[in-house]
């Protein structure tokens, strides 16, 4: 298999039809050797538009997601991000060619080991793994120009808002079960953000903020 050949397909059949069209976030994903980042049994379905396992509990997202993520922050370069679930460390790796700083938290703490490790062979500088769960975790309000959460909540609450910077974006999918979509918050002013919904799809709820269930007699 021609790797670097493989990758430029991934975006051009996958990423590009589903909407994935910002032609630097399609170089960053090109130039990430996603192959390193795949657990050996899934290396057949590395360009796979699948999730593809990592263990028990975490998944790499789909290629396509990816694509559809990096478009609607539309990074610059200057940004500090927030990425919620490290996983795999692949899309991190992404994320730090196209911004400034990431910091990446996992509160698996085999996934973040992993991912550490992998990381560290690429000489990535501007990242920072953290292992915790992002539920007790204590960042700043107004710390970030950018949060990807690589999980779904049932709601967005407003702690989560407030740590965007004036001008930041936020990306999440929201709902539960079989009714969720991806949305895109940018906070506006000190007190207002706008919320876009941009499509539907399905992750994973963030372990911990399960909705509750109702009993109905």
């Amino acid at each position: 298999m021609d790797i670097k050949q493989a990758r430029k397909n991934v975006i051009e059949q996958q990423v590009r039809p589903w909407g994935g069209l910002n032609v630097r976030a399609n170089q960053a994903l090109t130039d990430t050797p996603r192959e390193n980042f795949v657990p050996e049994e899934y290396q057949k379905l590395v360009f796979a538009d699948i999730e593809i396992p990592l263990n028990k509990v975490g998944k790499m997202l789909s290629p396509k997601i990816e694509g559809r993520i990096l478009d609607s922050l539309d990074l610059k370069g200057h940004e500090n991000v927030l990425e919620v679930g490290t996983g795999s460390g692949y899309f991190t790796s992404v994320l730090s060619l196209l911004s400034n700083s990431v910091i990446s938290i996992d509160a698996d703490k085999d996934l973040h080991a992993l991912a550490k490790s992998k990381i560290n062979k690429l000489n990535l500088s501007n990242i920072t793994l953290k292992h915790e769960s992002f539920l007790t975790s204590n960042f700043e309000n107004g710390q970030f120009d950018a949060i990807v959460l690589g999980c779904a909540l049932p709601e967005i609450n407003k702690d989560l808002k407030k740590l965007l910077n004036l001008g930041g974006k936020l990306f999440v999918v929201v709902g539960s079960k079989n009714q969720m979509h991806a949305t895109l918050v940018t906070r506006l002013n000190e007190n207002e953000w706008h919320s876009k919904s941009l499509f539907e799809t399905h992750l994973d709820i963030m372990r911990g903020s399960e909705p509750s269930v109702k009993f109905t007699f």
